[in-house]
């Protein structure tokens, strides 16, 4: 007796909220945990360029020369101690954990459930680009009161050699002076740069990763495995860097601006910033500290990406 098979056609499994909200969960934590580990390691180079950014301010002018990446990392072992060279890593830590979290999960979600793969998997690159430009700069909307406190903990060494009183002693006393003097507001100070730097990072780093990822494993013969990951890494951290440096010297110099008896350059706007540090210093100023930023983007994309894809799949879950 034949056995009578029905015509319709299967239904699709569903994902449940909770099955969805388990995966963003886990998703997020990987994400965290990977950062930190490319934080740390790289965490140096984040406080040199950000030394060498605020060099050409009239401040910075009166105290000395300028200095190079290398001189600069030195000097500041040489001036402050090694242990310098971490100086506001904490807080730092405390960005990824919201930034890092907050934009690979997002941009995961964009990709996935709303902008959509095609039915062969492909993402096309303009999908790409708005996913990375959303999730970065919503992520960045988020974390943007620890990179404000990061940036502040990081030119305290240099406030010290100049003979200034120090504004801040640690991450919660900035966050509390902060609060005091400026209101909550006052976390998100120099949000907008902030958040179009993001944008940009994550235009050059998730969607160029996403991108050569998959670009590399249509068209060649490699595999999905730590070298395709490395391949993809470079690609991004190159990017990331030459599209977000002009953004970020002008978020480093509004962050570093106004706070107690600052006599240095003021700024009423990203623009003005813009403005003033081309007039002052030439158009090359906005890329102030490339070298460095790209020094440090390309190792900490290649250790956040090698590590993340690894974490992924001990963990069971579907390469990125």
């Amino acid at each position: 007796m034949a056995l009578s098979v029905s015509s319709q056609p299967r239904k699709p499994a569903t994902v449940s909220r909770q099955d969805r909200v388990r995966a963003f969960t886990l998703k997020y934590a990987l994400s965290c945990v990977a950062a930190t580990v490319s934080e740390t390691v790289t965490y140096p180079l984040d406080l040199t360029k950000t030394r060498l950014q605020v060099q050409g301010e009239l401040y910075a002018k009166q105290h000395g020369p300028h200095r190079g990446m290398v001189d600069t990392a030195l000097g500041i072992v040489r001036e402050e101690g090694t242990l310098r060279l971490w100086q506001g890593v904490t807080p730092a830590i405390y960005r990824h954990i919201v930034y890092t979290g907050c934009r690979m999960a997002f941009y995961e979600v964009l990709r996935d459930d709303i902008l959509g793969k095609k039915p062969d998997g492909s993402f096309p690159v303009w999908k790409a680009i708005v996913g990375g430009l959303t999730a970065g700069g919503l992520a960045q909307f988020f974390a943007s009161p620890t990179d404000l406190i990061k940036v502040q903990l990081q030119m305290e060494g240099r406030r010290r050699l100049e003979g200034k009183k120090p504004r801040v002693k640690s991450p919660l006393h900035a966050f509390k002076k902060i609060v005091r003097n400026s209101g909550y507001r006052g976390l998100w100070k120099g949000w907008a740069p902030n958040v179009k730097r993001a944008a940009l990072v994550n235009m050059g780093d998730l969607t160029t990763y996403d991108s050569a990822k998959h670009f590399i494993l249509r068209n060649t013969q490699l595999k999905d495995n730590y070298m395709t990951h490395f391949l993809a890494s470079c690609c991004s951290g190159l990017v990331a860097a030459t599209l977000s440096t002009p953004a970020d010297v002008i978020k480093t110099r509004i962050m570093n601006s106004h706070l107690d008896g600052y006599k240095g350059v003021t700024y009423t706007s990203s623009l003005d910033c813009l403005l003033k540090t081309v007039k002052s210093e030439g158009f090359l100023a906005l890329y102030k500290g490339w070298l460095p930023t790209w020094s440090r983007m390309a190792p900490w994309s290649l250790i956040f990406w090698l590590s993340y894809e690894e974490i992924r799949k001990i963990s069971g879950v579907a390469s990125f």
